[in-house]
Formats: structure tokens, C-alpha cells, sequence
């Protein structure tokens, strides 16, 4: 272990840290940042409405009615439902404030442009909500950005700016001075829309979302699919995209009805055909979600020694617990991290490998039932195969992520103690 941090060190570290000093993910780190708390709010909702409990639903039902979900529903609209309009925003804000602009004004035009691009409906033009949330990050961040990026430019440009007399409040000079950059801003996304319609592309989220579907048409259940599923949907996720839900369409239509050939020969007494299917996934990949995350937690608190990632580490144990781990993934942050890149797509390709060749040698039995995506690591194990080697599968699986991520929790940490250094000697000098 001690090569593997040395080599990271020399070569990885440098790399990954100039990576991750870039103005722009900067920008989009903090932007996650800032939304964080309205993520534990929204990690909250879905663990009221999903938990794994046998009767939880009934439970539920007999106290507070047929319409109890509403609460954790009305939660989570608030904020996991909203993420890319939060998103547009706040990362505007922070590259705004990075270049020294007014970040209120940047932002609320990179939200403005957003709402431009939404396909609205022909009847009263209500926005997709489909697309307020984690599926229209990618747009939302490319408006931030872009739109960030040429205000910026125009406020730097004295002869746009609207100057005020000094008797003025502070407050209206701003908006006057924001006026002209605000307004090219918002013509040039009116234009883009235009544009757009006239190429036949009248939903942008849409193309984007099946320009990235298509291509995983037609795949079957065998390990290369199992595989490059998890890749992608882990590539998308590293940058702030939520593979899971994006992918889900494609994932739902090919492995649900693996798992339902499954089950369903399972109850006639024959032994089940698939193994990849749904639960293969949910109880022995994405343990603690995305990133096999339960891994991470448990090398930070073995070899972590900051304070810092300890405390994210133990307040993500109670949602991770559950596999929900947008805490982690926005918080800690793994999001545009270049360090974890490596052990977060890794892991859970490994893992699919393991679980593949432990079924496919029937040392553990193929999946037989459906688990919920909530249910806690190693108890979905036993519950998808019905068999304790699931348990012990699912045991081995998260041992090897630990031993992956462990490494990289120590190199990110050297690399965080090596700036603190620095800002200090920078700071006294």
C-alpha cells in the first residue's frame, strides 16, 4: 500500500490537484456545496416514504391515512425535485464571485436563460418537473457556465456599465450596472432557443437525455453490459450527474424483466436463468449508492485522520445505511473530485466482476427476489439470493471496496494537510 500512495503521490496527486484548482469546477464543487442542506432535507423525504420495514406502509397508513407519502413527497419537491434550478444559480454565483462580479445578478440571469430552454407545455407552458431535477443537471450546468461566463465578460467591459450618480444606494447602482450585461445575456439564450426549434430540437433535455440512452439500446444480460452499465452511470455521476436516473429507462427495460424470469422460475422449481438483473445491482454494487459509497465511509474511519472527513463520514453512515448517499457524493465532495475519480468508477466495476463469477460458479445462488433500492447492505444480500452466501457475498464485496478507497482517503488527505501548510507559509510571508 505504501507504493500505491507513493506512486499517487508522484504522479496522480499533482495532476489531480491542478485538476481540481480549474476556476470552473471550482465553481461547480461549491455550487454543490451550497445545496447541500436542502439534500439532507431531500435524503430525509426518502427514507420516510421508502423504509424497508415489512408493514412500514400499513404502519403508516393506519396513523396518518391513504395520503401520508404526501409529507415526504411535499420534502422532497422542495428539494431534490428542484436540484437543477437550485444548481443554475449557485453555480453561477460562486464563478461569478470567483472573477469578482455580482454573483446575485449572474445568477439570477443564468436562471432566467435556464427557463428559456425548458420545453414548456403548449397549454399553460408548466415547466417538466422531470427535468427540475438531477436529469437536467448537465443543461443547467452548461447554462451556469456559459451564461456566467459571457455576463462576466460584458460587466468587465466599462462602456456596457450603467454608472450611477454616488447618492444612489449600493443596491440600484448594482442593478443598473447589470443591466446591459443581463440583457445581452438573456438575448443570446432567446436566440439559442430559436435556434434550436429551427435545427428541430425544440426540448434540449430531452435530445440530451436520449442522445445518451440510444446508444445502450439492444444489451443483454452479460457481464461486458453489467460492466459498462455501471462505467457510465459512475462516469456520469463523478460529474455531477445522476447516472442512476438517467440511465434508468434502459436499466428498467433490461434487467426488471430479467428479475421477473427469475422469480418467476424460481417459483416453478427451476433454477433461475439470469444473472444479471436488478438485485444484482441493488444488494451487491450499490451498496450504500452510487460509488459503492458504505466502502468509503469505512476506509475514512479507519485511516482518516481529519477531523473533517470523519465528521462527513459519520453523518453519511445514517443515509448511507439506507443508500442514500447524495450526502456524501455532494458533501464530501466525490463530484469533480480528481482524486477519488479512480476508487469511485473502480469499485463498483470490480464488484459487478466479483458478483458475476460468484454466480456464474454457483458458489452463490442468482438473484430470486426483488429488493428495495433502501434496503440495507447485506440484508438485501439475503434477501435477493434467499441464501446466507448472499450475506457473505455482500460481506466480501464491501471488504474489497474498503481496501480500494482506503489509499486514496490517505493521499487526499495528504494532499489537504500539504495546503493547509502552504496557506499558512503563504499567509506569513
Amino acid at each position: 500500500m505504501k507504493k500505491i500512495i507513493e506512486f499517487m503521490e508522484k504522479y496522480f496527486v499533482p495532476v489531480a490537484g491542478k485538476i481540481g484548482a480549474q476556476r470552473h469546477l471550482v465553481a461547480i464543487r461549491d455550487g454543490f456545496v451550497a445545496i447541500m442542506p436542502l439534500l439532507l432535507v431531500g435524503s430525509l423525504a426518502v427514507l420516510i416514504n421508502n423504509f424497508p420495514i415489512p408493514g412500514w406502509g400499513d404502519f403508516m397508513k393506519g396513523i396518518f391515512g391513504e395520503g401520508w407519502t404526501t409529507f415526504g413527497g411535499t420534502l422532497w419537491n422542495g428539494s431534490f425535485a428542484i436540484m437543477s434550478l437550485l444548481i443554475v444559480f449557485t453555480v453561477s454565483y460562486s464563478l461569478s464571485k470567483s472573477y469578482e462580479q455580482d454573483g446575485i445578478a449572474a445568477g439570477m440571469v443564468s436562471f432566467g436563460s435556464l427557463l428559456m430552454l425548458y420545453a414548456g407545455s403548449a397549454k399553460d407552458w408548466a415547466l417538466p418537473y422531470g427535468f427540475l431535477g438531477a436529469q437536467g443537471l448537465f443543461v443547467s450546468l452548461f447554462v451556469a457556465l456559459i451564461a456566467t461566463e459571457v455576463f462576466v465578460k460584458l460587466m468587465g467591459n466599462k462602456k456596457l456599465i450603467i454608472k450611477m450618480p454616488a447618492e444612489v444606494p449600493p443596491a440600484v447602482a448594482r442593478s443598473f450596472a447589470a443591466l446591459i450585461p443581463s440583457f445581452a445575456v438573456l438575448i443570446l439564450f432567446g436566440i439559442i432557443k430559436i435556434l434550436l426549434n429551427m435545427a428541430g430540437v425544440p426540448d434540449i433535455h430531452q435530445a440530451i437525455f436520449l442522445l445518451i440512452q440510444q446508444p445502450l439500446q439492444g444489451m443483454a444480460s452479460s457481464l461486458g453490459s453489467a460492466i459498462l452499465i455501471v462505467f457510465i452511470v459512475h462516469l456520469l455521476w463523478f460529474f455531477g450527474l445522476h447516472g442512476t436516473n438517467i440511465l434508468l429507462p434502459i436499466t428498467s427495460a433490461l434487467f426488471i424483466p430479467l428479475m421477473d424470469a427469475n422469480i418467476k422460475a424460481f417459483q416453478a422449481g427451476s433454477a433461475a436463468p439470469n444473472i444479471v438483473t436488478s438485485s444484482f445491482f441493488d444488494a451487491f454494487v450499490y451498496m450504500g449508492g452510487a460509488g459503492t459509497s458504505v466502502c468509503l465511509l469505512l476506509a475514512i474511519l479507519i485511516v482518516g485522520r481529519r477531523k473533517e472527513n470523519r465528521l462527513k463520514a459519520k453523518l453519511g453512515v445514517g443515509p448511507g445505511f439506507f443508500n442514500i448517499n447524495e450526502p456524501v457524493l455532494f458533501g464530501m465532495p466525490i463530484v469533480l473530485n480528481p482524486i477519488y475519480v479512480i476508487p469511485f468508477v473502480l469499485t463498483p466495476v470490480i464488484l459487478t466482476i466479483t458478483t458475476y463469477l460468484a454466480m456464474a460458479s454457483h458458489i452463490v445462488p442468482k438473484t430470486i427476489a426483488m429488493t428495495h433500492w433502501t434496503m440495507p447492505p447485506i440484508i438485501s444480500g439475503f434477501l435477493a439470493t434467499g441464501s446466507v452466501m448472499g450475506i457473505l457475498l455482500a460481506i466480501v464485496n464491501i471488504a474489497i471496496g474498503v481496501i480500494i478507497y482506503m489509499p486514496f482517503v490517505m493521499a487526499s488527505e495528504k494532499q489537504a494537510n500539504k495546503a493547509e501548510i502552504d496557506n499558512k507559509a503563504a499567509i506569513k510571508a
